[in-house]
Parts: structure tokens; C-alpha cells; sequence
């Protein structure tokens, strides 16, 4: 079909149109924007049952998987009357009205409008600040085997069930597994995010080899489990949802059988419908539940009274009561050691322990090195920030050829690729540990290369501004 076309569908008696059908979406995997919108038609019971009378960011790939995306929080000034929307608030004060899907030709729209995967948060539209959904998000990190995330998801399933909840797995379609639970909608997101603290804490604690609860990445190993995807205005792909990777994977709903011997490879656009057809939603039964928080909100209060507080929140929202110092390890400034004068009323001399240098420049026992190179236990570099990925992994390439002495001690696990949330955009991070190279080998801190500023100039992209215009 020549590029430019169009064609309209017939959809529950809506005429829908889809611009562009025949535009590549997944160039390796083959499959046009026509093929996206034939697979969530197929799926269509089980991605609605996902996202239904939920607020959601539409986050839009114009060009395809693997061109630049930008998230839209706000509607399009032009609806069609079957796509509804809700006025969200968000942690920064600011309000818009975001798209509402809960019908087969709103869930075609939304496509067509260049969303390959479906981003709803976990609050119905009818109770915005109560969420109905407890979501677990096990993210691999680096070199950790597949068969650890579904070994870790085993021990959620059991925490969940010692404390009366169901969970539900899902693949990612990344490289993960979602496992949520539905709750009664009486608890804000606080408690829900305090909840789901409790929880990884003790999955760690069951599993302590493969799975972690680490905010900061250097500190993490093996499996860790994301309790702030719990926090407000967060968002994660729903059931269903096509992920943007190059075989076109979807986020497909598992039994708990499934689990120890699903593969990620399995379930993609071209396989799901067949299995949507022959074994169903096996996600369905999650509706049927309507679960209590409150025996996690109890593990949560005995593990502060044994001195666990609260953990680091992402780095966008105001700073919370009891929240821990949000500052990576690598870069904290405090000294261990108890204050000098243990009577000194707060604020004045002597009662906080002296600052000492910044840890990039500090030995152990808080001398600076005359080198001035790092000597903390967790020295990490930023080398490179971009906008697109492909770019700051060249800048990483960069680093490592004016470096090759220290990139050959680097483990796989050293190498931090961050996607970082902007204000409209995504936009790319790239830090190496150097905590395997020697102390003697270890490369001072450089200027990025490149050295994107997210921030410059803060302009969201034209078609934020306007009407959006169709992908």
C-alpha cells in the first residue's frame, strides 16, 4: 500500500482510520502500523481489560520502534466521542487531561496515533487518588540470567500469598515480570508505595543472592525490585502491550505454572493472537479479586521497628518525611562518625559530624588523595549523556578507547545505562564502576562526551504544542 494512504475500520460501529497502515513499525519483524492495530484487535478483551477507565500517557513512536519517542501527557484538543479523559494531577502541581481507553476503537486510535505500548496508571478514573492496583516490577540488571527473574517472581508469588494476596505475572516484554495485585481502593499511594517497600524487603530477604531492594544502582546485584513504580504518576506497560524491541514482544499475562519455563521470545505480535484464541485472557481472573493492604502495611510497621525506614524515592519528587538522604553512596559527604558534640543543640556547632570531601576525592579514613582520583567503594564516572541511546553508547565506546586499560576490568555489571525521564523526552545517561579497576588504573572524571543538556531550553516537541497529529 503506497505510503500516504489511509484506511477506515469499521470497529463496534465506530469508523476509526488508520493513516499510514502500510509504515514499517518493526522493520526486522516486519510488521506495518496496520499489523499493530490487527494484533490489539485480537488481544482487544485482554489489552482493555488493562488500561480500562484508567488514565494513560500516551507515549508515541512517530517513526516507528526504533526511532526517538515522546510522551504526551495531555489529550489532543480533537477527540473523536468514543475516547474519553480525566483530569490528572501530577507530584509537581500541574494538571492535565489525559486520554481514557475502555472500548476496541479508542484502543485503535490511541495505536494509530503512533503508541506501541499502553501506559495506564493504577487509579480508576472515578477515584484518582486511591489505586486499585499493587504492581511488582522485577528489572534484571545487567549480565543476570532469565532464569533468575522468573526464580524471583516465585518468591513474590509466595511473600504475596503468606500475606492473603494474589499475584498475577506478566512478562514485560522487555526483560522482565510484572507481578500485580488488585486491591480494594482505600489506600493512597503512599501506603501502596510503603507496601510494596515491605514486599521487596522481604522477597530480598527470602532471596538474598538474586534479588534486591537497592535504590542506587551501585549497590544493586542480581534482580531488583522496583517498589517505586508504586509512587504517584507512575506508570508501567499493561497487559498486552507491545514493547518496543526489535522481534516486537508483547507483555503477555502467564499462570503461575507457566512461569519456571516461559521464555520472553515466546510471545511476540505474531504469536500472541493464536494464543489469545486458544487459551483466553489467563489474566481475566484479576477482576475478580478486591484484596486488603493491610497485611503488607504490617510487615512494613515491623520492619521499621526493627530499624527499617523509609528507602529514596525517584529523584523528581519533593523530598518526604523520613525519607533517607537522596544522594547515590559514591557521592555522599557525611561522615559516618557520630557528631562531635553529642549535647549541641540542633543547628548549632558540633552537633552533625564534620562534611568531608566529596567521595570522588576522599581515602577512607576522609584524607584527599593527592591524585585526586576516586578511592569511594562504589566510583562511578558519567561518560556520556545524549539524547538518543545510540549516541551515548558511541560516547561510551569513546571513553573506553581513551581508557582501554581500565574498560578491560570492567564487568558487565559496570557499565550503567540509565533512560532518564525529561520533562517531554527521554534522554540517555552512561556511568561506568570502577570499583574492579585498580585504585592506581582508575581514570579521573572527564566532561561527557557528549554532554546533552535535557533541560536546555525546556520546549516541548511541536507536536505537544499543537493538535496531534497522526503517526
Amino acid at each position: 500500500m503506497p505510503r500516504g494512504e489511509s484506511v477506515t475500520l469499521e470497529i463496534d460501529g465506530q469508523q476509526v482510520t488508520v493513516s499510514n497502515p502500510a509504515k514499517l513499525f518493526f522493520p526486522e519483524a516486519g510488521v506495518t502500523k496496520l499489523d499493530l492495530v490487527r494484533y490489539y484487535l485480537a488481544v482487544a478483551e485482554g489489552a482493555i481489560r488493562g488500561v480500562r477507565d484508567r488514565p494513560m500517557a500516551l507515549k508515541r513512536f512517530p517513526n516507528g520502534a526504533g526511532g526517538e519517542f515522546f510522551f504526551q501527557k495531555r489529550a489532543p484538543a480533537s477527540l473523536p466521542p468514543y475516547v474519553t479523559t480525566v483530569e490528572l494531577a501530577f507530584p509537581s502541581g500541574r494538571t492535565a487531561d489525559e486520554v481514557v481507553v475502555s472500548n476496541a476503537a479508542a484502543l485503535t486510535w490511541v495505536v494509530n496515533l503512533g503508541c506501541i505500548d499502553l501506559n495506564p496508571h493504577p487509579v480508576r478514573s472515578g477515584d484518582l487518588e486511591h489505586p486499585d492496583e499493587l504492581r511488582v516490577d522485577l528489572d534484571p540488571g545487567p549480565g543476570v540470567p532469565w532464569s533468575d527473574v522468573r526464580s524471583v517472581a516465585l518468591v513474590v508469588q509466595e511473600v504475596l500469598a503468606d500475606h492473603g494476596m494474589t499475584g498475577w505475572p506478566k512478562t514485560s516484554g522487555s526483560r522482565g515480570i510484572h507481578v500485580y495485585s488488585r486491591l480494594e481502593p482505600r489506600w493512597g499511594f503512599s501506603e501502596v508505595r510503603r507496601a510494596a517497600l515491605a514486599l521487596a524487603r522481604e522477597v530480598e530477604r527470602r532471596a538474598p543472592t538474586i534479588a534486591t531492594s537497592k535504590w542506587w544502582k551501585e549497590e544493586r546485584h542480581g534482580v531488583f525490585i522496583d517498589y517505586n513504580q508504586n509512587a504517584k504518576d507512575r506508570t508501567v506497560a499493561s497487559a498486552y502491550s507491545v514493547r518496543p524491541v526489535a522481534d516486537a514482544r508483547v507483555s503477555a499475562p502467564l499462570t503461575w505454572s507457566e512461569v519456571p519455563d516461559a521464555e520472553l521470545a515466546y510471545f511476540t505480535v505474531a504469536s500472541m493472537p493464536a494464543r489469545f484464541a486458544r487459551v483466553g485472557d489467563v489474566g481475566a481472573g484479576i477482576d475478580e479479586d478486591s484484596l486488603s493492604l493491610e497485611p503488607l502495611l504490617e510487615l512494613s510497621e515491623r520492619q521499621e521497628a526493627e530499624g527499617l525506614g523509609d528507602a529514596p524515592w525517584p529523584p523528581h519528587y519533593a523530598k518526604q518525611e523520613g525519607e533517607p538522604p537522596r544522594v547515590q553512596p559514591s557521592k555522599r559527604r557525611t561522615d559516618p562518625r557520630p557528631p562531635t558534640d553529642s549535647h549541641a543543640p540542633r543547628g548549632r556547632l558540633g552537633s552533625v559530624a564534620p562534611s568531608l570531601p566529596q567521595a570522588s576525592h576522599r581515602n577512607a579514613d576522609g584524607t584527599v588523595s593527592p591524585t585526586g582520583r576516586r578511592r569511594s567503594s562504589h566510583p562511578l564516572l558519567v561518560v556520556a549523556q545524549a539524547a538518543a541511546k545510540v549516541d551515548a553508547m558511541a560516547g561510551l565506546e569513546r571513553w573506553r578507547s581513551r581508557h582501554p586499560e581500565a574498560a578491560d576490568h570492567l564487568a558487565v555489571d559496570d557499565v550503567l545505562v540509565d533512560a532518564m525521564r525529561g520533562r517531554f523526552t527521554m534522554w540517555w545517561r552512561v556511568r561506568v564502576n570502577l570499583r574492579h579497576v585498580p585504585e592506581a588504573e582508575r581514570p579521573a572524571a572527564e566532561p561527557p562526551d557528549p554532554d546533552y543538556d535535557p533541560w536546555a531550553g525546556e520546549q516541548p516537541p511541536p507536536r505537544e504544542r499543537g493538535s496531534a497529529k497522526q503517526a
